[in-house]
C-alpha cells in the first residue's frame, strides 16, 4: 500500500526536545486555534540542521531549527533558508511552502521557522522493502531525480526575486578557499590528513560555466520526496540551508559526491548514503551526459566537480565529528564521522591520481 511507504516521524531523540507550551504560545497567531492538540515528533536523519513534525491529529505542519551545540553559524541559517524558500515558491514547485520565520530566542533558545508538511516517500540509504521497483523503473525515477535539479538551474534568478543574492562571480575560488578554511577549523587530533586534497584542488579550479544559477547545495535522495503513489515522480525537495546562487556544476558536483556506483572501490560502496549503486541505477558518466543535454551545459573538468563534492562532505563529517569529539552532542551516531571523513579522503587521492575520472 502507497501509505506504508510515507516517511513517518517518530519520538523526539533525547536532548532535542521543543517547549511545547512556549511553541504553542508562539504558533497561536500563525496557526490560531489549530495549536490546541499540537504534538510534536522527530523525522530521522538530522545530523546538520533538526526537522520536527508539529500536528493536531488533523492538519501538520514541519519545523526547522539548527543543531543543538551547532558552532558553524553560517551552516545554520535559518533567516537564510526561509528567504530561499520564499523566493522560489512561485517559480520551482518543489519546495515547501513556509509560513513564518521566528528569530525569538525565548521560544525555543534559537532562530526556527515554519512550513508546510509535503507527505510523501522519502530514500534512504536502501528502498523501502515493500517498494518493488524494476532496474528500468530505478534507472527512470533516479533520472526524474536530476531532471528536478536541472529545473531548479533554470529557475529565473529575476523572476524569482533572487539576481542580487549571493555571490555567484568567483564562486568556485570561494567555495574551495571557504571548506579548506572549515576544515582547519574543524580539525581533531584524529583526523585525516586532506593537505593532498586541499592543495590539488587549489591548484585545478576551472573557469566558472559562466551561468549563474539557483543551486540547492544538498542534493541527494533524501532531501527529495516522492510520491508514493508515484514512486517515480518527485514532489517536493528539502533541507535548503546551504541553497545560494552560484555555479551549477558545483552543485551537480556535489550531489555526486553522494553517488556510489557498482565499478567503485567496495571500500567506498560499503559506506553509501542511498542506493545509488542498485541494478538499474545511472553511472556518473551517464548522469553527467543527460544533464548536459538537459541544461546545455558543457562539463569539461568533472574529475574536480567530484573531488570537491567529496572533499565537502569530509568537512562536513569533520564538522559534525568535531561537535562529538568536543562533548558537544551525546548523539553516537556522529562518532561514525571519523570514518566516513577517512574513506573520502581516500577517494579523492584516486581522483587525484587520475584512478577515477568519472
Amino acid at each position: 500500500m502507497a501509505s506504508d511507504l510515507i516517511d513517518k516521524a517518530s519520538d523526539v531523540r533525547e536532548g532535542e526536545g521543543l517547549d511545547l507550551d512556549a511553541l504553542k504560545q508562539h504558533l497561536e497567531p500563525v496557526l490560531g486555534n489549530k495549536v490546541a492538540g499540537l504534538e510534536i515528533k522527530q523525522f530521522p536523519g538530522g545530523h546538520s540542521n533538526l526537522t520536527y513534525l508539529l500536528t493536531n491529529g488533523d492538519e501538520s505542519w514541519v519545523l526547522r531549527r539548527p543543531p543543538f551545540g551547532s558552532r558553524v553559524k553560517s551552516a545554520h541559517d535559518m533567516s537564510r533558508e526561509y528567504r530561499i524558500l520564499s523566493a522560489i515558491k512561485d517559480v520551482y514547485p518543489y519546495g515547501p511552502a513556509p509560513l513564518h520565520f521566528c528569530d525569538d530566542h525565548s521560544v525555543v533558545g534559537c532562530d526556527f521557522y515554519l512550513m508546510n508538511y509535503i507527505e510523501g516517500l522519502i530514500i534512504r540509504r536502501d528502498y523501502p522493502k515493500n517498494l518493488h521497483l524494476s532496474p528500468d523503473l530505478i534507472r527512470k525515477q533516479l533520472f526524474n531525480f536530476f531532471d528536478v535539479l536541472g529545473e531548479l538551474h533554470s529557475v529565473d534568478l529575476a523572476e524569482a526575486g533572487l539576481e542580487n543574492f549571493g555571490k555567484p562571480e568567483g564562486y568556485v575560488r570561494r567555495q574551495v578557499e571557504g571548506w579548506c578554511r572549515r576544515w582547519a577549523d574543524a580539525v581533531t587530533p584524529d583526523t585525516v590528513n586532506c593537505d593532498m586534497t586541499i592543495q590539488w584542488l587549489n591548484d585545478n579550479m576551472p573557469l566558472e560555466s559562466g551561468k549563474a544559477s539557483v543551486i540547492h547545495n544538498d542534493y541527494k535522495l533524501d532531501n527529495v520526496i516522492f510520491d508514493a503513489q508515484d514512486p517515480l515522480k518527485v514532489i517536493g525537495v528539502l533541507d535548503w540551508e546551504m541553497a545560494t546562487v552560484g555555479d551549477p556544476l558545483m552543485d551537480l558536483g556535489c550531489t555526486l559526491g553522494y553517488w556510489t556506483q557498482v565499478n567503485d572501490p567496495d571500500f567506498f560502496r560499503e559506506s553509501r548514503t542511498m542506493p545509488s549503486d542498485m541494478e538499474g541505477a545511472p553511472i556518473r558518466a551517464e548522469i553527467i551526459d543527460r544533464f548536459q543535454q538537459r541544461t546545455g551545459l558543457a562539463i569539461n573538468n568533472f574529475p574536480f566537480y567530484f573531488c570537491f563534492g567529496l572533499f565537502r562532505l569530509c568537512v562536513i563529517g569533520q564538522q559534525i565529528y568535531y561537535r562529538y569529539y568536543h562533548g558537544l552532542t551525546k548523539d553516537e551516531r556522529f562518532a561514525g564521522f571519523l570514518k566516513k571523513a577517512h574513506v573520502l579522503q581516500r577517494m579523492c587521492e584516486l581522483i587525484i591520481r587520475g584512478e577515477i575520472t568519472t
